[in-house]
């Protein structure tokens, strides 16, 4: 019976595994991040702009995965399964959600092609464009645009919603998007999942986006502040609101009390 034969590993594969390993022991945070789709130029510019932040270890799956058994550290085992194709491995003293918050501000935007998966409302906006008259007249018709032609050029009547959220982009919306420059998709680096190394936890779902949390933080406070009032908490915010609402009130009762004299 034939022996059965081992694969065969480099020496050089070996010592980057190692090296990996070692540099995820002493780190504050070891981020998985999906490189999906990310262009080669755009991944070196962000690799780049990482130094002093982080380091990006780029590798097949099956080091990526052997380089975390190598660690010993066995909270990492939960990264494990998060591991794909087109993942890299961020290594940093830095704070994990300011890494996220870093990737969320560096993304691009890119064209849409057909199938893709619309993550929010496409809309194709009112306003002249720099398209003539032609064949395209038919195209955007097809969309349920409304145009008319001015100066020679096509000008949308009305914005619509070209592709809903959740939607896949057709091939004649994808080539409507690109005849009038529109990239709806954002592209860049998308963390998986993290590893705190104070904590020894494993965290999963990263989202970071400061424009979405700074609208929620003051969507919030509106509301605090609107039941403050309306149970007349005083505090330095609602304190010249509940004045003003008891002085109305004030002069509400003197009217009618004036009314029924």
């Amino acid at each position: 019976m034939a022996e059965k034969q081992t694969k065969h590993v480099s020496k050089e594969k070996i010592e980057a595994v190692k090296k990996i390993a070692d540099a995820m022991k002493s780190a504050k945070t070891v981020m998985l991040v999906s490189i999906k789709n990310l262009p080669s130029n755009q991944l070196q510019k962000i690799k780049k702009d990482l130094r002093g932040k982080a380091s990006m270890q780029v590798a097949k799956k099956s080091a990526l995965v052997r380089a975390v058994d190598a660690t010993g550290i066995k909270e990492l085992d939960e990264m494990k399964k998060h591991i794909q194709e087109d993942c890299a491995l961020l290594i940093s003293n830095d704070d994990a959600f300011g890494l996220s918050g870093w990737f969320a501000e560096n993304r691009n935007p890119i064209g849409a092609k057909e199938g893709q998966i619309a993550e929010s409302d496409i809309t194709i906006e009112e306003g002249p464009t720099e398209l003539v008259p032609g064949p395209v007249i038919s195209e955007l018709g097809a969309l349920g645009l409304a145009i008319m032609v001015e100066d020679g050029k096509i000008t949308i009547r009305k914005s619509k919603v070209a592709v809903k959220k959740g939607e896949k982009v057709s091939g004649a919306a994808s080539s409507i998007f690109q005849k009038l420059g529109i990239k709806p998709f954002m592209i860049g680096i998308t963390p998986l999942v993290f590893y705190d190394g104070s904590s020894k936890k494993v965290f999963v779902g990263i989202k970071v986006n400061k424009k979405e949390m700074l609208n929620e933080v003051l969507s919030a406070h509106a509301k605090a502040v609107g039941f403050a009032v309306n149970v007349a908490y005083p505090t330095q915010a609602t304190i010249g609101m509940l004045l003003a609402k008891a002085n109305a009130h004030h002069a509400a009762l003197i009217k009618l009390s004036n009314k029924t004299q």
